[in-house]
């Protein structure tokens, strides 16, 4: 699976490299955040109003369909429970991880042009919204990192940290 480690960082500093680099962020963290989860994990909850692990996962996971998809200039339709039934924890892992590294990917090396013509677009049952770019940073792209960090907090509650050598400044795990 993708983000066991960052990939090499783009040569120039352009607005959809930086996207790229975020997602790739996000992706390492996420990987790294679920990695080895026990069931007692993904049934935590910090209170009884939250959401467990598990569906915190599965609000990423949306998120990461709303990144892909935008970056195919594709409506984001929302999930309902039985689009996520047949899925387990790993599927909706492994799915989320290859949607990071899908939009990670097409959002690289884009144009100002390109940048500039993405719009987000969900959709549900008589609702469709559109919004511009940049909501993708500070909704998507920062929610998706803030539950991550919620997942990583979670655990330790478990008692069940993420591995120690995990290193998020160099995106590469310690030898």
């Amino acid at each position: 699976m993708p983000y066991q480690q960052i990939p090499e960082y783009p040569k120039n500093y352009s607005s959809s490299n930086i996207i790229s680099r975020l997602i790739d962020g996000l992706g390492y963290r996420y990987y790294w955040a679920t990695e080895s989860l026990t069931d007692t994990d993904l049934k935590y909850k910090p209170s009884a109003e939250g959401f467990d692990t598990y569906k915190t996962i599965e609000h990423i996971y949306w998120l990461s369909i709303m990144i892909t998809n935008t970056a195919q200039n594709l409506p984001s339709i929302r999930l309902t429970p039985d689009d996520l039934s047949t899925m387990n924890f790993d599927i909706l892992r492994k799915k989320t991880l290859q949607n990071l590294k899908k939009g990670s990917e097409l959002y690289a090396e884009k144009t100002k042009d390109d940048m500039d013509d993405y719009m987000i677009i969900i959709q549900s049952e008589g609702y469709k919204g559109e919004f511009p770019f940049w909501h993708m940073i500070n909704g998507p792209i920062s929610d998706a990192l803030y539950h991550t960090g919620q997942i990583v907090s979670f655990r330790r509650t478990t008692g069940n940290p993420i591995d120690s050598k995990v290193n998020v400044f160099t995106g590469k795990p310690k030898s």
